[in-house]
């Protein structure tokens, strides 16, 4: 146990938690006593260690995939009881010039980041509602506040993510259904192999140009991002509203 009070008694539900991000908050929650469902777009040898690291359920689904999302969340609410908590972390990124970038490239990312986020919260919300209380997290990225270089898609997509908490924000909380979102900087995970093919670099190379513009002087581990979504998930932050969490080192101060 680490301080924080979470739902431990109606499910909570990971998307994109095999590994990285994901599967630090994971284990975040587990510590703190949550009954887990674990999701990735299939099964796979990772999610089957961190279901039984963390003893949750695995909850395969591809979130663009409306579809699956919806016999999803059907069947663990049939077998687990209602879902309480949400933290939506599924990703999918590529890197590419502006005029370059193929379309259906764009629009899977638009289609995993943001759609599938949107897939997510309205499948859950009845659960959350007829519980009469709900956390949703919503992890997005701090490129989706200032933008970056080769990376319209996914910026893009995560600067929608920030609208949307602040949107839902305001509709959900006169239900008791907060609703708030983190703006991870740059993270130790293996996204970041994406990044490092892009340049041309090697993932520790890439780290450590990054690193050169952070004042902290080094980039994020995936057990702060996941400290930070506990955070907003604590049942007792309902005062917190719409707010985005910014957690990059100082390398962006500007209030979101």
């Amino acid at each position: 146990m680490d301080g924080t009070v979470l739902d431990t008694e109606s499910l909570t539900l990971v998307t994109g938690a095999t590994q990285g991000i994901g599967a630090a908050i994971a284990r975040r929650f587990a510590r703190a006593g949550a009954r887990l469902a674990i999701n990735d777009r299939t099964t796979s040898p990772a999610m089957d260690t961190i279901v039984r690291e963390v003893g949750g359920v695995a909850a395969p689904a591809d979130v663009a995939d409306r579809s699956r999302v919806a016999a999803m969340v059907h069947r663990l609410t049939e077998q687990s009881g209602p879902i309480g908590t949400l933290v939506c972390n599924a990703a999918y990124m590529s890197m590419s010039p502006f005029l370059e970038h193929p379309l259906d490239d764009w629009w899977k990312i638009v289609d995993t980041n943001l759609t599938g986020t949107f897939h997510l919260i309205q499948e859950v919300l009845p659960s959350m509602r007829a519980l009469g209380v709900g956390r949703i997290v919503v992890v997005s990225s701090y490129w989706g506040v200032i933008g970056w270089p080769d990376a319209t898609a996914y910026a893009a997509s995560k600067a929608g993510l920030v609208a949307l908490v602040k949107t839902l924000g305001r509709e959900l909380a006169p239900e008791g259904i907060i609703v708030n979102g983190i703006a991870p900087g740059v993270t130790s995970t293996p996204q970041l192999e994406v990044d490092a093919a892009a340049s041309g670099r090697s993932v520790a190379e890439i780290e450590e140009l990054y690193a050169r513009g952070i004042p902290a002087g080094r980039v994020a581990q995936p057990d702060e991002i996941a400290a930070g979504v506990a955070f907003l998930a604590d049942r007792r932050m309902g005062a917190m509203v719409g707010t985005v969490l910014q957690v990059n080192g100082g390398e962006v101060r500007g209030r979101v």
